[in-house]
């Protein structure tokens, strides 16, 4: 497997494992704000896929026939990290498909040192290539799928990728609590012991 595959399967991975954590919520759990940032399920599939839709669109002059109304200079604050009610769950998803689509035709035509140009990056460091954009996305879908994880543990309970993760321990809801217990116990011992 060469490079730009590598890349391209690590992206892919990360997408399915952000749109993955909606599965089995309805719309108020796949929406709700848990942290006071206002992050949230569905939020975070529509940010990183209108962001990959940047990056592997307008920098690489491949714009999307797909309208952002988020994104524009009348857009409220954030508008591209939550869903409004008129906003339904099916389009958000359907825009992160065609985002997938389109980011995967821009990787499948270039070549991995092809030019490009971030407009919203300082001049200094506006001028990329698709490798460096490929592990820029990457790295911001992971750091998206990874706050999806918290997010939906918050919601449920459920950990990773379900129960068939192995990445996850395999433990019951006692087993759960008395591993949280023993965290807490070492953190409050050595809060305790290193006061000022």
């Amino acid at each position: 497997m060469d490079e730009k595959e590598t890349l391209q399967r690590y992206l892919t991975k990360q997408r399915a494992d952000l749109l993955a954590k909606l599965d089995g919520l309805d719309e108020y759990d796949a929406r709700r704000p848990l942290v006071a940032s206002g992050t949230n399920l569905l939020g975070l599939v529509k940010h990183v896929a209108s962001v990959q839709l940047g990056y592997l669109g307008e920098v690489f002059d491949r714009p999307s026939p797909q309208e952002m109304p988020w994104l524009t200079d009348t857009s409220e604050p954030e508008a591209d990290l939550w869903a409004t009610e008129d906003e339904t769950r099916e389009a958000i998803v359907a825009f992160a498909r065609h985002s997938a689509d389109h980011a995967d035709a821009t990787v499948a035509a270039l070549d991995l040192d092809s030019p490009g140009v971030v407009p919203w990056w300082p001049a200094d460091r506006r001028d990329v290539t698709l490798h460096s954009i490929l592990v820029h996305l990457c790295v911001e879908t992971a750091r998206h799928a990874g706050h999806a994880d918290l997010v939906r543990e918050l919601v449920d309970g459920r950990l990773g990728n379900g129960a068939a993760d192995p990445n996850v321990a395999d433990r019951d809801d006692e087993g759960w609590r008395a591993h949280h217990d023993r965290v807490e116990a070492a953190a409050r011992a050595v809060g305790a012991s290193r006061r000022p």
